[in-house]
């Protein structure tokens, strides 16, 4: 009985860790979104796409609502975007997307997972051209047709509409395009009246790396290691 409530217990802290973690990350995207384009939904794209990704991890409003009024108010924390490239075990590609208001903080602590992660830090350029900058929409299918939306959407930037689920086993559609497309493709989404469950720009590998399991558990320890941190907003790699 004992062993069973400490399981369920550490599942609980861990659950609440990555909680905590998906609020700090969207957080900073409120902020930087507003700093960029103001505190005003129906102007700022940036900002409505990060609310909407506050929805999807159950940000409470008051709490969307506090980080709008904080990023808004003087003295508010400017972060810095930064992404570091370099190598996991086993020949991984790694991209580190990092939001900061500190990059020497920042830079050591990156360089310090490489090296307990066995992997190895890259200049600029060194990793990047193994990956593709697209957006990513994820929508809820009910009441959607996907062939017509996929229709009206193509001439927008859609490239690629797929049927899925959530974590939940609720049937969701994925919507990906450019990057350069991101701003139009939200537009026309949200001109037919659907508000997306989420939408980020992400880093789609072009090559991917087939490992074992024990060298899969190596990489996304690593990997494990890098999310851990604060400043770490996504970890993006080629594993396949």
């Amino acid at each position: 009985m004992g062993r069973m409530f400490e399981k369920r217990k550490a599942t609980m802290f861990k659950r609440w860790d990555r909680m905590a973690k998906a609020f700090t990350r969207v957080g900073k995207e409120i902020a930087i979104a507003v700093r960029d384009g103001g505190p005003t939904p129906e102007n700022n794209p940036a900002l409505r796409r990060a609310i909407q990704n506050a929805r999807a991890v159950n940000m409470p409003k008051d709490k969307v609502q506090n980080a709008i009024d904080k990023a808004s108010g003087a003295g508010a924390t400017d972060y810095q975007e930064l992404v570091y490239e370099g190598y996991a075990p086993h020949g991984v590609a790694l991209l580190i997307e990092t939001a900061t208001d500190n990059p020497t903080r920042t830079i050591s602590n990156i360089r310090l997972c490489f090296k307990k992660g066995n992997g190895s830090i890259g200049t600029s350029g060194s990793v990047s051209y193994m990956f593709e900058r697209q957006g990513v929409f994820k929508l809820k299918a009910e009441g959607l047709d996907a062939e017509e939306l996929e229709l009206e959407l193509i001439d927008h930037g859609l490239e690629e509409l797929e049927e899925s689920e959530d974590e939940e086993g609720n049937s969701i559609l994925v919507i990906r395009c450019g990057f350069s497309s991101f701003g139009e493709l939200q537009s026309a989404i949200e001109e037919r009246g659907i508000e997306p469950i989420s939408s980020e720009a992400e880093y789609a590998p072009t090559t991917t790396v087939s490992l074992s399991d024990e060298q899969t558990e190596e990489v996304l320890a690593c990997v494990d290691r890098f999310e851990q941190d604060d400043d770490v907003q996504k970890v993006w790699h080629t594993l396949a």
